[in-house]
């Protein structure tokens, strides 16, 4: 897989993990918290981006302290890379059977309740940052399945612990930006965009699930029974 590829597997893992329904509430959940300067446009944009930081720093975190520390093991680097394929297939089946319904992890995300606010509210602006860092390590079934299933792998397959988890954390923040820039230049639209995301989330989701289990089978398939070629 080339770079270019990961990168854009990458992002389009974020985007699908953003508008799936648990995610998707924590983001509208951050869009009512830098949305309240609506009557100061370049505070809420500058809250929106202060988030999605706040997200690409605890993906980024999380993923080289998983991905380094595998790669500086050489005997569990090498092992990996020898029957990374033999475990992915399954891996990749178990991720598509959360996208499309057909499994529950049983996770659950955060909310903003009005202490977590108040105790977010002392930072100022910068508390936007520290909400989209509590918010992206708020795991819920479809995120967690998409990160430690999906771009976990990924990143390792790449060596990648730095790019493709960045690229990751940005694309779950897409509805904050997207909304907030709503709110600054043009909040009217801003129920029928919402609108529109909730209504394709639940047909995106599913197709993609169904690659993912397509894909998971044949490497199952290849890999650990030697079925097809």
């Amino acid at each position: 897989m080339t770079l270019l590829v990961a990168i854009a597997s990458s992002f389009w893992l974020g985007v699908l993990t953003s508008v799936s329904p648990c995610p998707l509430a924590t983001n509208l959940a951050a869009i009512s918290y830098v949305g309240r300067s609506a009557g100061r446009p370049s505070r809420v944009v500058l809250a929106g981006i202060l988030y999605t930081l706040g997200r690409v720093l605890a993906y980024v975190a999380l993923a080289m302290l998983l991905v380094t520390s595998i790669l500086a093991s050489p005997s569990v680097s090498l092992w990996l890379q020898e029957h990374m394929n033999r475990f992915l297939g399954p891996l990749l089946i178990l991720v598509g059977m959360v996208l499309v319904g057909l499994l529950d992890l049983g996770l659950s995300g955060v909310g903003l309740g009005e202490g977590l606010r108040q105790r977010i509210d002392r930072f100022g602006i910068a508390g936007a940052g520290l909400l989209g860092l509590l918010f992206a390590l708020s795991f819920c079934p479809v995120s967690a399945a998409l990160y430690f299933g999906s771009l976990i792998p990924l990143a390792f397959s790449e060596e990648s612990s730095l790019v493709l988890p960045a690229v990751y954390g940005i694309g779950t923040a897409i509805p904050v930006l997207f909304f907030a820039s709503l709110l600054a230049f043009g909040a009217q639209q801003l129920g029928k965009a919402f609108q529109k995301v909730t209504a394709i989330e639940w047909y995106v989701r599913r197709i993609t699930g169904v690659v993912i289990l397509v894909i998971g089978l044949y490497l199952t398939l290849h890999h650990v029974w030697g079925v097809l070629p």
